[in-house]
């Protein structure tokens, strides 16, 4: 026996399932790799919503349309095609990657699965969805979606962040369908951003529930305690002189290559002119922006730019935000 006692009959339910359900996106439209590959990247840390209704897919696959454009491009203009996703380093890996694709396979993606592994940033499930989606190879995705509809289905209750990860992982391996692995697999994943979704599940509308085995959807799946978030404050400077504003250009660390208002230690003395709070891994921080008492010097790493120039460089989210209103309040 399986995972399931007739897992035949749960690959054609949720094929079937999704094939009259499924949602449109414009990367399960493609069986090209590269851009499967990059809306996977896109979606690691960013919701569906954002990268479409805010146009981050389109205007990126636009710029860079395939392997050879990316893996040619110059930080500048990847963080700008980047810019408002976050987590930069996932475009970094992504230009690797794609670099690793022209250097290693002649501009040619990989159909095997160690060698797709062996790419910059791919990971097991970034792997497992290039092979599913684009070359429909039967290979096991697990991402938060398909590790929500899992555990209720194996009434499992072991924390999926941790030990119990590996249970998942095999579950999804046996699991997938062998004849139909594009169209499973992204039934998965819709069932959990639909039916199964977080908190009450929608367990009437589901199309596999005969098949599954929690009484308790709601109390799955099992976390570990969440790691306690650090509190950090930053003290930021907005210093203008002659139609320009002093920036400090960022050499190292995920925000690498992007600009940001210059930091002082005296600054926590000075007037205060706003305050903007963002979140990044497991810290939260509140950005505090002082108005300076004196005329200042650009210190190294930093340069006074023109205001028409902003639009043009890359800006952490908060620090544009905040840099927008402080210019609008004159």
């Amino acid at each position: 026996m399986g995972v399931l006692e007739d897992p035949v009959g749960f690959r054609q339910a949720l094929v079937a399932w999704f094939q009259k359900n499924g949602r449109d996106y414009p990367w399960r439209r493609t069986r090209d790799p590269y851009a499967v590959l990059v809306s996977e990247v896109m979606l690691q840390q960013t919701q569906i919503a954002t990268v479409l209704g805010r146009g981050f897919y389109a205007r990126f696959m636009e710029r860079f349309p395939d392997v050879e454009t990316l893996a040619a491009a110059g930080d500048d203009e990847l963080l700008k095609a980047w810019e408002g996703l976050g987590y930069y380093r996932r475009a970094r890996f992504l230009r690797e990657a794609a670099r690793a694709v022209v250097g290693r396979h002649g501009g040619r993606f990989p159909e095997d699965p160690e060698e797709i592994r062996a790419l910059p940033g791919v990971g097991r499930y970034t792997a497992g969805a290039v092979l599913s989606f684009a070359f429909d190879q039967p290979a096991a995705i697990v991402d938060g979606n398909v590790a929500r509809v899992l555990s209720r289905l194996m009434d499992f209750h072991e924390p999926i962040d941790g030990p119990g990860l590996k249970s998942v992982w095999a579950w999804a391996g046996e699991l997938v369908d062998p004849r139909h692995p594009r169209l499973f697999n992204s039934g998965l994943m819709e069932l959990g951003q639909t039916c199964c979704r977080p908190g009450v599940p929608d367990c009437l509308a589901c199309p596999v529930g005969k098949w599954c085995a929690t009484r308790e959807p709601e109390r799955l799946p099992v976390k570990a305690k969440k790691v306690a978030m650090t509190e950090v404050t930053e003290h930021l400077v907005f210093a203008r002189r002659g139609g320009r504003v002093l920036l400090r250009k960022i050499d190292e660390g995920r925000r690498a290559g992007m600009w940001r208002l210059p930091e002082r230690e005296a600054a926590a003395d000075w007037p205060e002119l706003g305050r903007w709070k963002y979140g990044i891994t497991r810290y939260r921080v509140t950005m505090v922006v002082h108005d300076p008492p004196a005329p200042m010097r650009a210190a190294a790493g930093e340069a006074w730019k023109r205001l028409d120039e902003i639009d043009g460089l890359v800006l952490p989210p908060t620090d544009r935000k905040a840099l927008g209103q402080l210019l609008e309040c004159g």
